[in-house]
C-alpha cells in the first residue's frame, strides 16, 4: 500500500490526534462505554474512527455496539468535510455533513477543551434478521459532551440566577459554588454549548450489517440486495415482505435494475467514454496472461496494446472487444443478439444509475453496480475503497501504476 500512501490515495485525509485530544478521545470512548486505547498519538476521519485503533484492536468497526449501534466522535472542528472511511452505512457522510452544517459553531466552541459523543439511534436495539433492515426510518442523532461540561453549564446558570435571587448575593455559600464550577469548567455564560438530537430521514441505502445489504426503497417496488449468499438465503424463507430479494451475482439483478429505472446502459454512448476504455483495459489485464513488456506500458501504448491484443487467444479477444464487434455488426443487420456477442459481466460493467436519479441516489447505485462488476478501478475506487483496497493487494505492482495514474488524473 506504500505507494497509494505516496500518491495520497490512501487514507491521506486523516486529522491527526496527540496529546490532551488523545486523552479527550479516550474519555468520549468511556462514555460510549469502550475501552479507552493505549496509543499516544494516531489519526481520524471525519466520523471519528481511527485506523491505528482499528489496528490495535483488531477491529474494524470498534466503534460499534453490534451491527445496529453506531457511534461516532468528534474532538476537532477539522473532522468537518474530512473523509468518513469506514461507513457503517451509505448515508454516514451525509449525517457528518448535517451535523456539522447545523452545529458548526457549538462544535468549534466545545472542541476547545471538551469533545462529543455521537450515538445514532435508528430505533432498533438489535438486528435478528436480514429483513430487519426494512425497518429503518429514521437516525435520531444524540450528543453527548465529555466530563459533564453542559451539565456544568446549566448548573452554572442556576447558580448565577439564585445568586441574584434577593441577598443571595452576599451567601459565603453560593459564592463558593460558583468559584468551585468556574475553577473546573471555566466561565460557562457565555459558550454556546446546546446541541439539541437531529433527525435524518432514511431513504434507500447501503448498510454493512449481515454481510452487506442493499436496500432499495424508493422505487416501483423494494427491493433488498444481499452480499452474502448465506444471508440471502436465510432472507428468502421470509415472507412477511412482499419485496424483490437478489443475491448481488444474480444475472437476472441487473436487468430488474433497468425494468425498475434504477439503471440504464447506453452502449453506443458509453463506448465512446474513458470509462469504456478503463473497463476494456482492465479486461484487457484479465485475459493477458503472458507479456515481455510491463503492462503498464502495454496499457498506454497504443501500438503495444494492438500488438498483444492480436497475440492473445481468440475467445479472450471477443471477450475484450464484444461490444465494439457487437455494435458494428448491428449496423448491418438487427438479427444479432447482444447476449450472443457481449460478455454478460462486461455489459454489467457498463451500467450506469439511471438519468432520473436525485444525486444521493446515484451515489448508492453507482456503488452497488460497481460490486456488481468491478471493472472500473477509478470507480471502485471512488464508490468502494475498502474493496478497491482489498483488490489493489492482488494486482501486480506494474498495474498497481497504471491504476494509480487513472486516479490521479481524474482527482
Amino acid at each position: 500500500m506504500q505507494k497509494l500512501k505516496e500518491a495520497h490515495l490512501f487514507r491521506g485525509q486523516l486529522i491527526p490526534v496527540g496529546g490532551k485530544m488523545v486523552e479527550r478521545y479516550n474519555d468520549c470512548l468511556k462514555t460510549l462505554g469502550f475501552e479507552p486505547t493505549n496509543l499516544v498519538a494516531f489519526s481520524i476521519d471525519g466520523l471519528g474512527w481511527s485506523p491505528e485503533i482499528a489496528e490495535e484492536r483488531d477491529n474494524l468497526y470498534y466503534l460499534n455496539h453490534g451491527e445496529a449501534n453506531s457511534h461516532g466522535i468528534i474532538v476537532s472542528p477539522l473532522q468537518k468535510g474530512a473523509p468518513v472511511y469506514m461507513p457503517n452505512h451509505s448515508f454516514d457522510r451525509e449525517l457528518m455533513k448535517l451535523i456539522f452544517k447545523t452545529y458548526s459553531d457549538q462544535i468549534t466552541d466545545i472542541t476547545r477543551d471538551s469533545a462529543i459523543c455521537l450515538d445514532f439511534d435508528q430505533g432498533i436495539d438489535a438486528f435478528y434478521e436480514p429483513l430487519d433492515m426494512l425497518r429503518y426510518r429514521e437516525v435520531i442523532v444524540r450528543f453527548k459532551l465529555i466530563h459533564g461540561i453542559g451539565k456544568a453549564q446549566q448548573e452554572q446558570f442556576q447558580l448565577i440566577e439564585k445568586f441574584k435571587s434577593g441577598n443571595n448575593f452576599i451567601d459565603e455559600k453560593i459564592h463558593a459554588q460558583l468559584l468551585d464550577s468556574a475553577k473546573k469548567y471555566g466561565d460557562l455564560r457565555h459558550r454556546n454549548l446546546d446541541l439539541p438530537e437531529l433527525k435524518y430521514e432514511v431513504s434507500s441505502y447501503f448498510s454493512r450489517a449481515f454481510g452487506g445489504v442493499y436496500v432499495l426503497k424508493d422505487f416501483i417496488k423494494d427491493m433488498i440486495i444481499f452480499e452474502d449468499e448465506t444471508m440471502f438465503k436465510k432472507a428468502i424463507d421470509d415472507t412477511s415482505y412482499d419485496i424483490l430479494m437478489f443475491h448481488i451475482d444474480h444475472d437476472e439483478l441487473v436487468e430488474k435494475l433497468r425494468d425498475h429505472l434504477i439503471a440504464e446502459c447506453h452502449l453506443d454512448q458509453v463506448v465512446q467514454t474513458p470509462r469504456y476504455e478503463r473497463i476494456k483495459k482492465f479486461e484487457f489485464h484479465q485475459e493477458l496472461k503472458n507479456g515481455s513488456h510491463p503492462i503498464k506500458e502495454i496499457l498506454e501504448d497504443k501500438i503495444l496494446f494492438k500488438s498483444y491484443l492480436n497475440k492473445i487467444e481468440l475467445n479472450s479477444l471477443k471477450k475484450i472487444n464484444g461490444v465494439e464487434i457487437y455494435l458494428e455488426r448491428l449496423q448491418r443487420s438487427n438479427q444479432y443478439k447482444l447476449e450472443d456477442m457481449v460478455d454478460l459481466d462486461f455489459y454489467h460493467a457498463l451500467h450506469q444509475p439511471h438519468s432520473s436519479l436525485e444525486p444521493i441516489h446515484q451515489d448508492l447505485i453507482w456503488k452497488l453496480l460497481v460490486n456488481i462488476s468491478p471493472k472500473d478501478v477509478l470507480f471502485l475506487f471512488w464508490y468502494d475503497k475498502e474493496q478497491f483496497y482489498k483488490a489493489y493487494q492482488t494486482w501486480d505492482d506494474s498495474f498497481q501504476d497504471w491504476v494509480i495514474e487513472q486516479i490521479r488524473n481524474n482527482i
